[in-house]
């Protein structure tokens, strides 16, 4: 299937690993200008290198913290004409709730939430002039199922639902869509390592920690694993194409079943 992005710019933040550099990787063997995304200069240029080697498509690096206001003006600026944005930059951390301080929580919702809402806002104006864009929220099941070792992870989570829902009402009517889209656990790099260090921890294979985490943490899953992130960034590529124009204010789930609802 042709998804008709050849020439499109996008820009995935946090695409240095795990699930932005999936879709990153996916929009540019689709044919789109890709800006990859990370903290720093290093992170960077080795994902560029890596994703040219393996697209040979067109990708640049920005390495910016865009949870800054400041990096997120600059990549704006530096790229003009963003066509399709992709919020995938976020932490998460496992706290209990007492145990949460409230710098804790403005910092979740800062990364998590506000680093969209600027990049939203900054590259709107050209969407609107253009009557075409995508913007694509990578939101998570926890959104809906809020994990009660992460609760403001899922605070956050939630958060970038109502930011989506709402800023795809306010382009009604135009050829800008927005969506989110909630993968369910996923083995990104965080993740990875995460498994790795409690299997270690418990003296446990990866593979029986991970058993163990959907026979008890996720006992809704229906896949019983963790997803690829190039199962999520199948998804989030069609929803950045033009032929998922009739896809928007909608919270899309690649959850492997996790949430327990029909809808």
């Amino acid at each position: 299937m042709d998804l008709q992005l050849k020439g499109k710019l996008a820009l995935v933040s946090g695409s240095t690993a795990g699930i932005g550099y999936a879709i990153a990787r996916t929009l540019a063997q689709e044919g789109a200008r890709v800006i990859v995304n990370g903290r720093t200069q290093p992170a960077v240029d080795d994902a560029v290198a890596r994703m040219r080697s393996e697209t040979q498509g067109a990708v640049e690096g920005f390495a910016g913290d865009l949870s800054r206001a400041d990096a997120a003006a600059e990549v704006v600026r530096r790229h003009a004409g963003i066509e399709i944005l992709v919020n995938n930059l976020g932490i998460f951390d496992a706290k209990a709730f007492e145990d949460i301080p409230d710098e804790e929580w403005l910092r979740f919702f800062d990364v998590n939430v506000l680093s969209g809402v600027r990049l939203a806002r900054l590259v709107l104006p050209a969407m609107k002039r253009a009557n075409w864009g995508r913007i694509i929220f990578i939101s998570s099941e926890s959104a809906v199922q809020i994990p009660t070792e992460m609760i403001h992870y899922g605070m956050s989570k939630t958060a970038q639902l109502a930011v989506s829902r709402g800023l795809a009402e306010a382009v009604a009517g135009t050829g800008i869509t927005v969506n989110s889209v909630l993968p369910g656990p996923t083995k990104s790099r965080g993740v990875g390592d995460f498994v790795e260090g409690m299997a270690k921890a418990n003296d446990k294979s990866a593979a029986q920690f991970e058993a163990e985490f959907f026979q008890h943490v996720r006992p809704t899953s229906l896949i019983k694993r963790f997803a690829a992130p190039q199962e999520v960034a199948s998804l989030v590529a069609y929803v950045a194409s033009p032929l998922a124009s009739a896809t928007t204010g909608a919270a899309l789930r690649v959850d492997g079943g996790v949430v327990k609802s029909a809808f």
